[in-house]
């Protein structure tokens, strides 16, 4: 339940579905039930009865021992039951996972959210799915409830991997974003002005929509944390090594995003990534 889950449980109470939450931090779970949900104490409590059983968590580890551990969720969860992973993790392990589970009997979907917290909230945020079709049309209601635009890529870890592919263009995007920005202000150009001018250009992404205000004012309240997008960039580089793909500006960004984190930047959101840039500067001017 914590940014990104909690902004899909807000869209699902929103749209009628009766959500049972749990999170270790208990902040999370008064949120949740000021939201309309229902707090639980343990994942197998959460999952009790519950037809879709929906994580959101940092790694596939996490994920594994909230469905399969100790008072986990699949303890509780009705021998029908389908398990929809929202989380970003390596492919492998989300397909690894999705065939531990079909060996009892319950299908899984990984289904990442590709947006920001804030994006997700609005359901402004695409999710792409891997799973088998039946599955996908089986839980429609439920995903068409998360987002605007739902997608189904290809079997289990087809959504991990597309989820990687979205999250290293838009990383880039923002990087690019903040080295043009950061280039312009040095020589003394108006970061607003700027900002304008690139949106009206052959240069725009949505980045400048979503972290251009951001980099100019130095608003760096998490929608997704810096932290967090250097745990994205370690799993693309794994797996665009297996793949043969050579990553090497996301090789780059990595050691941007090493830097930012050890300098105390990584609970803060990613548009931080113009303050790393800033860090490397040698004198004030």
């Amino acid at each position: 339940m914590g940014l990104l889950g909690s902004a899909l449980a807000e869209n699902l109470i929103r749209a009628g579905f009766t959500v049972r939450g749990y999170d270790t931090a208990p902040e999370r779970m008064r949120e949740h039930e000021g939201r309309g949900g229902v707090p639980a104490h343990s994942p197998a409590a959460a999952a009790r009865g519950a037809t879709v059983v929906m994580t959101c968590l940092m790694t596939a580890d996490l994920v594994r021992d909230v469905l399969l551990g100790p008072d986990g969720a699949l303890d509780a969860a009705p021998s029908d039951a389908v398990v929809i992973d929202n989380s970003t993790v390596h492919p492998d392990a989300s397909a690894a996972l999705a065939v531990r589970l079909a060996a009892r009997g319950i299908p899984m979907l990984d289904a990442p959210v590709a947006g920001s917290s804030g994006q997700a909230r609005r359901r402004e945020a695409p999710v792409m799915v891997g799973g088998a079709p039946e599955v996908f049309a089986r839980c429609r209601p439920i995903l068409d409830a998360l987002a605007q635009r739902v997608r189904h890529v290809g079997p289990n870890g087809a959504g991990a991997r597309a989820k990687l592919v979205i999250n290293l263009v838009l990383g880039l995007n923002r990087l690019a974003l903040a080295e043009g920005l950061l280039f312009g202000l040095r020589q003394g150009l108006d970061g607003r002005a700027l900002l304008a001018i690139l949106k009206e250009s052959s240069a725009y992404s949505r980045a400048m929509d979503l972290k251009g205000e951001r980099m100019i004012e130095g608003n760096f309240q998490a929608e997704g944390k810096l932290a967090q997008h250097l745990k994205d960039v370690e799993l693309m580089l794994d797996v665009g090594h297996a793949a043969g793909a050579p990553l090497l500006a996301t090789a780059l960004h990595r050691q941007l995003l090493l830097a930012g984190v050890a300098g105390g930047l990584g609970d803060h959101d990613n548009s931080a990534i113009i303050a790393v840039l800033r860090s490397l500067i040698a004198a004030p001017r």
